[in-house]
């Protein structure tokens, strides 16, 4: 026989009753945590509220420049507005203004110059312009600049000769820096100059400037310097006189004769040459004419 089995009435009802789920926890999980406090940082919120935006502004513009069509047309916009703007009548120059320069030189700037006006400011190399100004003998320095009115400044510093250098048949000016200044065709243009000539002269040409300075009190009648033999100086007077300096310390040599002439005026009476290579005494030759005058006295004496 089945054994029959009895229950209590309250065990009959929790059987029969489903089974209840634990409560669930409304915390995060730790990553969901994480994820959280990192999202609201202000360097992740501002580069979704900004960075987001911008990548679609990116993505959209890389795509619409990626069409030959829209590049083309960007250029040619482009190149229209800068020349518009290069041709406004404020930046285009007409012509030039030389500052500092004498006639010729002004005229040779204007020639040397690869300028043609009219032309807009934004189409000229100013460095390019100044270095093409300071190749001309007569300048020692430039500066090119936008000037008023249209015109294109060129602000020159010439370069001031102190010699005339005779190189061959081609008379050079030299500047007190020894650099060429220019160059003449005939003597007769700058006789305010003196004359540097002979082999050798323009190695030699810082010496042959002291020597210049040095004449101090009889600079006035000073002609020039002739290179004697590639090794010394002669100074060359009016008159027709002419001081045989040593190829030694010259300048010293040179202040020794203007202290013999500042004592006993030799250079005012009749001679000819002044040789002073022997350090120890200066020897003196005379003229023809005052040679002859006084054989004729000694003659007559005798």
């Amino acid at each position: 026989m089945r054994s029959l089995i009895f229950k209590h009435p309250l065990e009959r009802k929790a059987a029969a009753q489903p089974k209840l789920r634990a409560p669930r926890d409304p915390a995060p999980s730790k990553w969901h945590y994480r994820y959280q406090r990192w999202m609201l940082t202000p360097g992740v919120r501002t580069a979704v509220r900004v960075g987001t935006p911008l990548a679609l502004i990116a993505i959209v513009a890389t795509l619409w420049v990626s069409n030959d069509n829209n590049r083309a047309m960007v250029a040619e916009k482009y190149a229209q507005v800068k020349a518009s703007l290069q041709q406004r009548p404020e930046f285009v120059m007409t012509d030039f203004n030389v500052i500092g320069a004498d006639p010729q030189t002004t005229a040779d700037i204007e020639g040397i110059l690869p300028v043609e006006f009219p032309v807009s400011s934004f189409d000229l190399d100013m460095e390019e312009l100044r270095e093409t100004v300071e190749q001309l003998y007569a300048i020692k320095s430039a500066r090119v600049r936008v000037g008023e009115n249209g015109l294109l400044d060129v602000d020159v510093t010439p370069r001031v000769p102190v010699a005339v250098w005779r190189d061959r048949n081609t008379l050079r000016l030299i500047d007190a820096d020894g650099i060429i200044a220019g160059i003449i065709e005939e003597r007769a243009e700058r006789r305010d100059l003196p004359l540097i000539a002979g082999d050798g002269a323009f190695e030699n040409i810082d010496e042959a400037l002291t020597l210049f300075q040095t004449a101090g009190p009889i600079r006035e009648r000073v002609r020039g310097l002739v290179r004697m033999g590639e090794r010394r100086w002669d100074l060359v007077l009016d008159r027709g006189q002419r001081l045989l300096l040593p190829d030694e310390n010259p300048i010293t040599a040179l202040d020794r004769m203007i202290v013999l002439n500042e004592a006993q005026d030799m250079l005012d009476r009749d001679v000819a040459v002044v040789d002073m290579r022997n350090p120890k005494r200066a020897v003196l030759r005379m003229t023809a004419e005052a040679a002859n005058a006084y054989r004729r006295v000694s003659d007559t004496g005798n």
